[in-house]
């Protein structure tokens, strides 16, 4: 028979209220909404190949070929999509990020953002996009937000059918990204495993959720007035509220690293010299600076001044996911 392909690029997505921590561990529901940003300058690009002359399954991440740990996780998501397509093919997966795996750039998200809407192509099952957020969110939870562009919220919800993404504005406005590319080194502790242990021993947890519910409301009014600044202050606060959990959970543990601290007191530096810029952190070392379109150029060059060495990306809102028509790797 002839081969099943599909492929697609979703981009990553930067969360402006964070989610940390899940009701339901298998099916990734989490224990608050968020709220993110979806990234031009950070995408993953996925190809998948069904056909009936592969044993197994296969997977290749940036040409490299995945061990059988690796292969398993995406085999069983996969799975998901073949019990819907009525298929029992194996398939090869190609999958190429345009940033470091594993190390707080959000790969996970635009991975299975992207791997969702290649399996729907391949199989040719004409899910709308709330069907596709459902799915990817079952590989990573960020992944259902990567589905949509611009500033997007994951609806908690309380069952697989209610926990999905919706868009919220199309980010129409002059606010961008700076990521502070500082370490591409693996975690030590995955974003999945850091999440239990913070909801299982922070004694703060509770208090997280309540806050998270503020923050969100109150972000939402700024995106509304186009306030990049209050945007900014909102998620700073909110993101160094999630690391605390981190801090306080037992054992503790952190994300960041001496190069991290660096960036936050070159931030509260150019702050202080009046420059409009904030800073978020996701489960990793790397800062991501919010602020106008308009300063992100100043800014960078100022901040490329305390790290000469490290990649400073300025990225603006991003597309949704789409199909790719042609593959070129």
């Amino acid at each position: 028979m002839n081969c099943l392909v599909g492929q697609a690029r979703a981009h990553s997505n930067i969360a402006l209220i964070k989610y940390w921590g899940k009701i339901d561990s298998e099916l990734h529901i989490p224990q608050n909404n968020s709220l993110s940003l979806t990234q031009d300058a950070f995408y993953t690009d996925t190809k998948v190949t069904f056909s009936n002359d592969l044993k197994e399954d296969e997977f290749y991440l940036n040409y490299d070929k995945q061990d059988k740990n690796e292969v398993d996780k995406i085999s069983r998501f996969i799975d998901i999509f073949r019990v819907i397509a009525k298929t029992k093919l194996n398939c090869i997966v190609e999958t190429h990020n345009s940033m470091p795996s594993a190390a707080g750039f959000g790969s996970s998200a635009s991975a299975y953002a992207a791997l969702t809407k290649a399996l729907n192509d391949a199989l040719n099952l004409n899910l709308e996009d709330r069907e596709l957020s459902i799915l990817a969110r079952r590989g990573s939870g960020s992944a259902c937000r990567s589905i949509y562009p611009g500033l997007v919220e994951w609806q908690q919800g309380n069952s697989n059918e209610t926990s999905f993404a919706v868009p919220f504005d199309n980010a129409d406005f002059p606010i961008c990204t700076i990521t502070m590319a500082l370490s591409g080194a693996r975690k030590k502790f995955s974003s999945r495993k850091g999440m239990q242990i913070s909801v299982d021993t922070s004694p703060y947890y509770s208090a997280w959720k309540e806050y998270s519910k503020k923050s969100l409301d109150d972000i939402k009014k700024a995106i509304k007035d186009k306030n990049i600044t209050k945007i900014g202050e909102i998620a700073e606060q909110n993101a160094l509220a999630m690391h605390s959990l981190t801090i306080t959970a037992q054992p503790s543990f952190f994300y960041f690293n001496e190069d991290t601290l660096k960036a936050i007191n070159a931030v509260h530096n150019l702050r202080d010299q009046g420059y409009a810029l904030h800073f978020t952190i996701d489960a990793g070392p790397n800062i991501v600076i919010i602020c106008d379109f308009a300063d992100a150029n100043q800014i960078k060059e100022l901040l490329k001044l305390e790290f000469p060495t490290k990649d400073l990306i300025i990225s603006r809102p991003g597309p949704g996911v789409k199909s790719l028509e042609s593959w070129n790797y």
